[in-house]
């Protein structure tokens, strides 16, 4: 039988105690366990960044840290970014700029962005292409989701 470790992760705001084995991923449990499948897994490696998600405000990449580490951190999904009534301005920005179109990086870039404007509230386009480089997108070519973080920071407010 797989040992398991008791842990207590705080999620969205809403704390959760959860069994989990120590080998599994944070991407895994806040999938699989939390019910929060937002959080996407591309290439398990950290590389793409679908599977980011905000630690203690910070963009981190969920498939490459165990759930256990998570333990005593605030952590948020684009589930926790999301309105309970239609969408945040910031998604709001990314459907007006057409900055998705398969959706599958949407989670990451969402994320990254809202940590960028919260730290940088008004960034110019360079800033914006540094904060995303660790998000891969192979659908839009990137101008789209760089013009919906712009617009967002030019209308301001609570993202």
């Amino acid at each position: 039988m797989e040992e398991r470790i008791s842990i207590e992760l705080k999620v969205n705001g809403r704390a959760h105690r959860l069994d989990v084995s120590p080998r599994w991923t944070l991407a895994d449990v806040l999938r699989h366990q939390v019910g929060l499948t937002g959080t996407h897994v591309g290439c398990e490696q950290g590389v793409c960044g679908a599977c980011t998600v905000l630690m203690d405000g910070q963009p981190t990449r969920s498939c490459l840290m165990f759930a256990v580490q998570a333990e005593g951190h605030e952590i948020v999904t684009v589930e926790g970014v999301t309105p309970d009534q239609g969408l945040s301005p910031l998604q709001e920005s990314f459907r007006a700029h057409h900055a998705l179109q398969c959706g599958y990086c949407t989670p990451g870039m969402l994320l990254t962005a809202e940590a960028l404007l919260r730290e940088n509230p008004h960034p110019d386009e360079d800033t914006v292409r540094e904060a995303l480089t660790g998000n891969l997108c192979r659908c839009t070519g990137y101008q789209f989701i760089v013009d919906a973080v712009l617009s967002a920071a030019e209308k301001g407010g609570d993202r």
